[in-house]
């Protein structure tokens, strides 16, 4: 379509700043960003879509319009809902760079831009599902006359007998059809976000085909318009990330039980619009997400940054309603930390963390419009913190445990998330224990941390461990340094080991023994088949090649620390 046809359309509002000359561009896309920089998602002949959030002075706009241009963008759209009147500034920048500018009503939703521009480039009479969409454009809307994606989904049934759904990357169930029918089970759900995206890691295009018992699945990914520009046409390929690993572990995807294989390619194409239709919704949830995260961030560095526990409990105390709608202050918070770490090349993981511990810790028995409305996680370097409050916590000393479980949390995701790992990255997640009060939550931060490298030492592509783990000093063992370790084992077992190679006298098997039997002299000589007295020999010989007393505690606790680093 052309840029003319746009200004041609009264329902879209939009208003020409200037670029009267280029109204015949064609418009392939289209891409929703408040980035500074939006470069790597562009792949030319997007119509952008910008908030001007990126906007702190006149100078940024410049920066922002040669971007666009060099990246062949074919106009910009601004809205007016946050500043009002358009800068003179932003409207000068695109004049010298020949970029039309267009003015967006603040009562114009860019979902209703993004939808227009979709179903005219994917071919305004191409098939049924078009008139679908042109029949509820309410669907994506929130609020009692929308209903998110179900509705969609309910419309794919209703008008084409398809049966579709709405799935995360750890195979949570995000939105169904809401007509009578059998649903998805939760192990399909969980084989089949392994599968997409098994196949995303290796660059297949989608749509995925998967056959799990006598039901054929088509996977298409569902990717935010901040991540990826729109782009449409059966021929066409959108254009890759730099890396895929950047944004695997995040993509939703649409599972329509279906074969697409023989579908024609207008049919194909349409329903790459409905992706980009329900992409519009999870631009809306991660929007909401936003005062959460600031939340988090500016609990994490006062925490980090040792502030005074009252500036803390203070900062709790704003979060805490916006966290727990209704509930009042939360007596217990919990930490939770999580990192992603990827065998090689240069990953910004912090993000990519952040987003996934999102959608790990997602409640789906939380009351409220959303369940990930109390989830707060920050980032920080590769790794990503979530501050998780609870309404309530067992203060009882009699080993039960509430709140957030590790090994629970493991199970949910783990299947799913090997397969996007593909075997050369790993995610690791460290829970700590549940605090009440804000002097709890630098030492909470701390313990997640540490359990998270805990996980980190064990073998798997997706581990955790919570604070439980940490009451033995045998798990401090694969933090030691391979130098320092070599060193240690080699001053206490090397004479022994020597002494054993020369004589046979098995000195090394009699040290564990006396060690496992707590250095009681009856019950190791029973187990080894000695006399009590020959059992006192060897032991004294040990004793006397290493110059160690087995009768103290010191020495006993050593030779275990070098028997188990050997």
């Amino acid at each position: 379509m052309r840029l003319r046809a746009l200004l041609d359309t009264d329902a879209l509002g939009l208003r020409l700043l200037g670029g009267e000359d280029e109204l015949d561009r064609t418009v392939r896309g289209v891409m929703t960003t408040d980035l500074r920089d939006p470069s790597r998602y562009l792949s030319g002949g997007e119509l952008v879509l910008t908030g001007l959030a990126w906007r702190r002075d006149a100078d940024d706009s410049e920066a922002f319009v040669r971007i666009l241009a060099q990246a062949g963008v074919v106009a910009l759209a601004a809205g007016e809902a946050e500043l009002g009147d358009i800068p003179d500034d932003l409207v000068v920048a695109c004049a010298r760079h020949r970029l039309p500018l267009f003015a967006v009503h603040e009562s114009v939703a860019f979902a209703t831009i993004t939808e227009h521009v979709v179903r005219q480039v994917s071919g305004e009479r191409a098939g049924d599902l078009a008139a679908v969409v042109d029949r509820h454009r309410r669907m994506m809307t929130s609020g009692p006359a929308g209903g998110g994606p179900d509705v969609v989904l309910d419309l794919l049934g209703s008008d084409l007998d398809l049966r579709a759904w709405v799935l995360s990357p750890t195979g949570r169930l995000i939105a169904g059809p809401k007509v009578a029918g059998p649903g998805l089970p939760a192990d399909t759900c969980a084989e089949l976000a392994a599968e997409h995206l098994a196949a995303a890691r290796t660059g297949r295009r989608g749509p995925h085909r998967v056959t799990l018992g006598p039901a054929t699945y088509s996977l298409f990914p569902i990717r935010s318009s901040g991540h990826r520009p729109v782009s449409a046409g059966a021929g066409r390929s959108p254009q890759a990330f730099r890396d895929v690993r950047e944004t695997v572990l995040s993509d939703w995807l649409l599972a329509v039980e279906a074969d697409a294989g023989d579908w024609p390619a207008e049919r194909l194409d349409l329903l790459q619009g409905v992706t980009q239709l329900i992409s519009v919704e999870r631009d809306r949830r991660d929007a909401a997400r936003t005062v959460r995260r600031r939340l988090a961030q500016e609990v994490l560095e006062l925490v980090q940054t040792g502030a005074a526990p009252a500036e803390i409990a203070a900062r709790l105390r704003v979060a805490a309603p916006v966290l727990l709608p209704g509930l009042g202050a939360a007596p217990h918070w919990q930490v939770v930390v999580a990192r992603v770490e990827w065998d090689g090349g240069e990953i910004e993981a912090g993000p990519v963390a952040q987003s996934l511990l999102e959608e790990i810790l997602v409640d789906p028995l939380a009351t409220g419009p959303e369940p990930s409305d109390r989830i707060a996680v920050a980032h920080t370097g590769d790794e990503a913190i979530a501050l998780v409050p609870l309404p309530a916590v067992s203060t009882e000393h009699d080993g039960s445990e509430s709140g957030i479980l590790a090994d629970a949390l493991l199970e949910s995701v783990r299947d799913p998330l090997s397969a996007g790992l593909d075997g050369d990255g790993q995610v690791t997640l460290g829970v700590s224990a549940a605090v009440h009060s804000a002097e709890g939550l630098r030492g909470a931060l701390e313990e997640a941390r540490h359990a998270r490298r805990v996980a980190a030492a064990r073998p798997g592509r997706v581990c955790a461990a919570g604070h439980q783990e940490l009451a033995s000093h045998v798990l401090l063992l694969p933090f030691v340094p391979d130098d320092v370790r070599r060193a240690f084992t080699a001053r206490l077992l090397d004479p022994l080991r020597d002494y054993d190679r020369r004589h046979r006298a098995e000195l090394i098997p009699t040290l564990e023994a006396f060690l496992d039997c707590d250095g009681s002299w009856t019950r190791c000589a029973t187990r080894l088949h000695l006399h009590v007295n020959t059992l006192r020999y060897r032991v004294g010989r040990i004793e006397q090649l290493t110059s160690r007393d087995l009768s103290r505690l010191e020495d006993k606790l050593d030779f275990f620390l070098a028997l188990r680093m050997s």
